[in-house]
């Protein structure tokens, strides 16, 4: 299994999925699992990397080449910082494991090659696809919802929740209102509905 592990070909693989599921958590954060297997992932590359000899200037472009421009990608949405971080990714990743020279590859060049225009093509429509979605118009029309009659699911006061339109939204009113008690809204605050009864 160890000889497994440290096989280059097989820690350039985890060092490219690694890094791929740390793209995508920054890309699209919040559920948590991209993170876990990241971490996990680069873990396993990291064991490879700590064993084998590596090319120091190789780590330095994945590291320096990779998170901050994504950082700036999900800010600016720019292309250029989506170029800089797949070249980093692709190059350094190829060239992390030390060859007999420098600048000779110690994974097989073909699976370099392959990996390379996959990775490359994968993030170039993934995060196109992602910024688009980040930019997109919400398709709910909210202020369709003043005036819509809904019926109340708990005790709201200060806040509670409420049915309305098929949907359970988090509701305020100024005076008590039973479950179960039909609703009208009148406003609304961000996604926290104003509520009245009907």
């Amino acid at each position: 299994m160890e000889e497994f592990l440290l096989d280059p070909n097989v820690v350039y693989l985890f060092i490219i999925g690694g890094f791929s599921l740390a793209f995508m958590a920054i890309l699209t954060p919040g559920s948590g699992i991209l993170e876990i297997a990241a971490l996990f992932v680069l873990i396993l590359a990291g064991w490879g990397i700590f064993n084998l000899p590596i090319n120091y200037w190789a780590l330095a472009l994945l590291i320096v080449g990779v998170f901050p421009p994504l950082v700036a990608l999900r800010k600016t949405k720019k292309d250029a910082f989506l170029v800089i971080s797949v070249v980093a990714l692709v190059i350094g990743s190829a060239f992390l494991l030390e060859g007999a020279k420098w600048y000779r590859l110690a994974v097989n060049p073909g699976l370099a090659i392959v990996v390379s225009i996959f990775i490359g093509g994968f993030f170039w429509i993934v995060t196109h696809k992602v910024l688009e979605a980040d930019a997109a118009p919400p398709s709910h029309d909210l202020s369709a919802l003043i005036g819509a009659v809904g019926e109340a699911k708990s005790y709201i006061h200060h806040e509670g929740s409420v049915q309305v339109n098929r949907e359970l939204w988090t509701a305020r009113s100024k005076d008590p209102i039973e479950p179960g008690a039909q609703i009208r809204v009148v406003g609304r605050e961000g996604f926290v509905l104003i509520v009245e009864k009907a």
